[in-house]
């Protein structure tokens, strides 16, 4: 991906092949830091542990759910306690306050808004393979990058409304967000890396020229 993007011409003044300082900028070395948070979580009762596993959800989840997006956990486990000192063995689930509508403005979109335990429910932040969630993970990539906006794709939007009440839990100012619209085909779904076909690399390999992509996304 990075050769891919310096290829294109996009230049960058942080990351994993050029450091920075908030490094290391490659989630396989921020344990620690991630550890932490979930701590800080874990001491706030923010998150218990679960035992519900993704077989167990699917069955239990009847209702239909967004694509890309987890399916409402039932709740089974919410009341469980634990003085564990380390997450392994377990998910670890962010109890979120049901009823609470989290509203953002998002500077692509407008203005958002998600009720907790009717858009979505209490959510994975640590898994029991013993490596941190989605959620967890960028909200404290962002908070130790001293991350000010993200920009990302509108697929996310419910994830921002979750991440909203993990910087809250935490205690730490969010960033702003804007999230684009997707790239689609002619059908109108959206690529993905399935669709090899219409890769970075694949336009690249099959002789089209970073100026002419360029020009065709308005990026020159």
């Amino acid at each position: 991906m990075i050769e891919d993007l310096r290829w294109l011409g996009i230049e960058w003044q942080e990351g994993p092949d050029v450091g920075g300082p908030f490094a290391p900028y490659v989630q396989s070395q921020r344990r620690d830091w991630y550890l932490q948070v979930w701590r800080k979580l874990k001491d706030g009762d923010w998150i218990y542990p679960c035992t519900y596993s993704r077989k167990d959800l699917a069955e239990a989840t009847q209702t239909p759910h967004e694509q890309n997006d987890e399916p409402m956990y039932p709740g089974k486990c919410r009341g469980e306690q634990s003085d564990a000192t380390s997450p392994a063995g377990v998910n670890w689930r962010f109890r979120v306050p049901d009823g609470r509508v989290i509203r953002f403005q998002d500077k692509a979109q407008g203005p958002q808004e998600f009720e907790a335990g009717k858009d979505f429910g209490d959510f994975v932040v640590w898994r029991r393979d013993d490596v941190p969630a989605y959620q967890l993970a960028v909200v404290a990539d962002d908070a130790a990058m001293r991350i000010t906006e993200v920009v990302r794709g509108n697929d996310l939007l419910k994830s921002t409304a979750r991440q909203l009440l993990l910087f809250e839990a935490l205690g730490i100012k969010p960033p702003d967000f804007y999230h684009c619209d997707l790239v689609t085909d002619e059908a109108g779904v959206r690529l993905a890396k399935r669709h090899d076909a219409l890769s970075l690399r694949s336009l690249r390999t099959s002789g089209i020229s970073a100026e002419q992509l360029r020009k065709h996304w308005n990026l020159t």
